[in-house]
């Protein structure tokens, strides 16, 4: 059973309530249970859809999986000792209240409270989480939940949830929109908006974001990108040819790696006048996905899906705060622009160019980062079918490990024309050293 106890009660009492409840409510909570089993997924999915609807940036997306999926977690560290919690472990994170004395509660629904808690307070389209509380809640009264557990269980939630909150507020989330304005450079090997909507430089102030595991958004600094310039005979140029030669030459399957990995959440189409969008997946969001289906393959309980979540979500976070640390220092020109100005300049990339600098590569840092955890948590050779793009139009892809999903979505950089190589290079070393280094700090969550 799931329900927590009062302290309170004797030993005996306790025996006595037990043996009635199991054998008056064990169907309850057998149908129960099997309902909050895939709950984890369920409401990171809707969170996905949310954020998809809202237009977040990838680095925003980062940010809005981790605090939810944190809630949940320490939801569950409350109330089993086999799930330490974060508190102490994460950046400026204090331990969250305790579940009260003499109260009884369902441990899945304060969890899926408090990341709905969460979550409504960092999108957009909060009514649409609403509903969807709403819709779970529904579901849970048909199952035959008590009223007393029932309501104990979601006040606690909510609590905990509040505490997330406080504590997600005081990232410097807020502040970064109140500084300086990004001022493009004068030089020329430095990063100017891209066509076709000449979109200015996304969140330039990521790296003043608190950090989760982190010491600092320049805990790990990536290797810098080969030297800028124009002579035809400097490998800076001859990286640019290699992209222009790569697009020019790409097969079908390059070309579906490249769209599948795309994962651009704002992609703009101009016809004349007419400029229209299309809302897609973050590349954090596709690995959100990834997890998700690795833990329904795994048949994990909610209890380690609300583990997996939050340490991926996590390593993320970081790994975004990391990547662009890097982006707004080299600002290093993008390939779309180098190759329009020094080959070809009516060439286009099979990608549309991301509105932020070149260096290192979003997709090889995060990607990387990713798969070393997902690696840590569930194994070298997982394989699993990735469907996460069949929404989106898209065939599905077949893996063999996590790493392997990983190398691929670093490479499509190269593929759709967006990155030259050593940005995907260095940023998976990059990616593998942030994963690394939290899976280390936050071996005992393993």
């Amino acid at each position: 059973m799931q329900i927590r106890f009062s302290s309170t009660l004797s030993y005996f009492l306790l025996l006595v309530l037990s043996f009635v409840a199991c054998k008056t409510e064990q169907q309850d909570f057998t149908k129960l249970d099997s309902f909050s089993q895939s709950q984890p997924i369920k409401w990171n999915k809707t969170l996905t859809k949310v954020m998809i609807e809202d237009i977040f940036t990838p680095p925003v997306c980062s940010r809005i999986y981790a605090y939810p999926n944190i809630a949940a977690y320490e939801v569950n560290a409350a109330f089993d000792t086999n799930y330490p919690s974060y508190a102490g472990n994460l950046n400026e994170l204090t331990a969250i209240p305790q579940p009260k004395e003499g109260l009884d509660y369902y441990p899945p629904l304060s969890s899926m409270i408090a990341f709905s808690t969460v979550g409504k307070a960092l999108v957009f389209g909060q009514e649409k989480i609403q509903k969807a509380e709403d819709s779970y809640l529904n579901e849970i009264k048909k199952l035959g939940l008590s009223k007393k557990l029932y309501d104990n269980s979601i006040n606690y939630g909510r609590i905990v949830g509040q505490h997330i909150i406080e504590w997600s507020d005081k990232d410097g989330y807020l502040e970064r929109t109140a500084k300086a304005q990004f001022t493009l450079s004068k030089d020329p090997g430095k990063w100017k908006p891209t066509p076709p909507d000449y979109q200015p430089a996304i969140e330039p102030h990521w790296n003043t974001l608190r950090t989760f595991v982190l010491d600092s958004a320049d805990h790990f600094i990536a290797e810098a990108p080969t030297e800028y310039s124009t002579n035809k005979n400097s490998t800076f140029f001859k990286e640019a040819e290699e992209v222009y030669a790569t697009v020019n030459n790409l097969d079908e399957e390059k070309i579906s790696i490249a769209k599948f990995w795309d994962c651009n959440p704002n992609v703009s189409h101009t016809k004349g006048h007419l400029v229209f969008f299309d809302q897609k997946i973050s590349p954090g969001g596709h690995w959100i996905s990834i997890t998700g289906i690795a833990l329904e393959k795994e048949n994990k309980s909610w209890q380690d899906a609300t583990k997996i979540f939050s340490l991926n979500s996590i390593a993320m976070a970081d790994a975004f705060i990391s990547c662009w640390d890097e982006k707004y220092k080299s600002t290093l020109i993008r390939p779309e622009s180098y190759i329009n100005q020094h080959i070809d300049k009516e060439w286009k990339p099979i990608l549309q160019t991301p509105a932020f600098p070149e260096h290192t590569s979003g997709h090889s840092v995060v990607s990387s980062t990713a798969a070393v955890i997902l690696t840590d948590l569930l194994g070298e050779n997982f394989s699993f079918v990735d469907s996460t793009e069949v929404v989106f139009g898209l065939p599905i892809r077949n893996f063999e490990s996590f790493n392997q999903a990983a190398e691929e979505a670093a490479i499509s950089r190269l593929y759709g024309g967006i990155h030259y190589v050593p940005a995907i290079e260095k940023g998976v070393v990059q990616g593998k050293r942030i994963g690394a280094y939290i899976a280390d700090k936050l071996k005992k969550y393993k």
